[in-house]
Formats: structure tokens, sequence, C-alpha cells
């Protein structure tokens, strides 16, 4: 069956730390490694209710200033050095846009609530897509089989009309489980290389 969508995660795909400097130095700071500072704002439980849409991304942050143990006058700077060493792969995103309209393309990324306006007012990249699922706005979590029918469901396609990119091992294998073609991300230059042979195979 030809593959009729693409869908694309964020984290680590489309948006990707390069640069450690500004979080290594922001955990310095609070007294951390940089491992530990990004599992208190990627795997505290306040986070994971961010990522299903329980809690704002505002009221995670302010669960990880308090076990930070700092003041709410000299938080405000600690997401900024936190996302610091984010880039967006205007390469990738670019090859998105260049998909449609011949493919459908998604985004389909776990994420808290304010990821839909840095999409749309900071980073402008939402004319990639034709839709955009979002773990904190349908209370679904990758690998929940779920969302990939939430995504699928939106595209108007089968699983086997469809390929997934994702840099996490579970999330590939869930997607498999739907039924979608899925390709493991490791770097831009083998993903579009997977992913050319899969559309143009």
């Amino acid at each position: 069956m030809p593959i009729r969508a693409v869908i694309f995660d964020l984290g680590g795909v489309l948006v990707r730390t390069e640069d450690r400097t500004a979080r290594n130095k922001l955990a310095e700071r609070v007294g951390l490694n940089y491992d530990e500072l990004s599992a208190l704002v990627f795997d505290s439980q306040s986070a994971l209710q961010a990522t299903r849409g329980e809690i704002t991304t505002e009221e995670h942050w302010d669960e990880v200033r308090k076990k930070l143990g700092l003041r709410k006058e000299e938080f405000p700077r600690v997401p900024l050095e936190f996302w610091g060493g984010d880039r967006l792969d205007e390469n990738l995103v670019n090859y998105l846009r260049d998909l449609r309209p011949q493919y459908k393309t998604a985004l389909l990324s776990n994420a808290w609530d304010d990821l839909r306006q840095m999409i749309e007012e900071v980073w402008g990249f939402d004319n990639a897509f034709d839709r955009m699922v979002i773990s904190a706005e349908v209370g679904l979590v990758k690998p929940d089989r779920k969302i990939y029918e939430r995504v699928l469901s939106e595209l108007e396609v089968k699983p086997a009309e469809a390929v997934f990119v994702d840099d996490f091992p579970e999330n590939i294998a869930g997607a498999k489980a739907v039924g979608l073609e899925a390709i493991q991300f490791f770097s831009p230059e083998q993903a579009l290389q997977d992913l050319e042979r899969l559309l143009n195979g």
C-alpha cells in the first residue's frame, strides 16, 4: 500500500538540543548535573501530568521551581536557560513543507499545553502540517495506541498508508503495533534517507 501521510515527532527530531552549554550552566547553578536537571523537567510526576494535559505548563514549572528551592522572582530565566541550546531544524521543516500537497503531513508530539502556541507564534512552522496532535491537548501519550489512531483518523489514512518518525524506540514500537511504517531518528541524514527509501521504494 503506498504511503499517503508522513508523521513527525518534535522533541529530539525537529527540535534538538544542539548546545548543552546553557543547560549545563543552569544545572551547576542549582546544584544538579545535566541529566538530573533534565530528568526533573522531563520525567518528574508533574512533567508527566503536564504531558497528559492534567496540569498546565506553568503549573509544572512551578513544581520544578519548588523542587529547586528557588524564589518566584528568580525563576523566570530558568526555562529560558533550560531551552537555551535547543534548535529548530529548518531543513527538516522545509522538507515537510515540500512534501505537501503530494503527502499529508502531521506532528505527533508528547508535549505540554504551550507547544501549539510556540509552533504558531514563535517558530512559525505550523504551515508544515495538515494536522498537529499534541498529547496535552488530547489526553493521550505515546506509545498508547489511541494517540496513533487519533492522528490517523485526523489525516483520514489507514495505518499502512502512514510513516512515523520518532527518536524513542518505545514510540516506534507503539507505531508499528498499530500498523504504521516507522523510522527511528538517529540523525537528519539517516532519517531522510530512510524516509526517501520508503516513499520512493
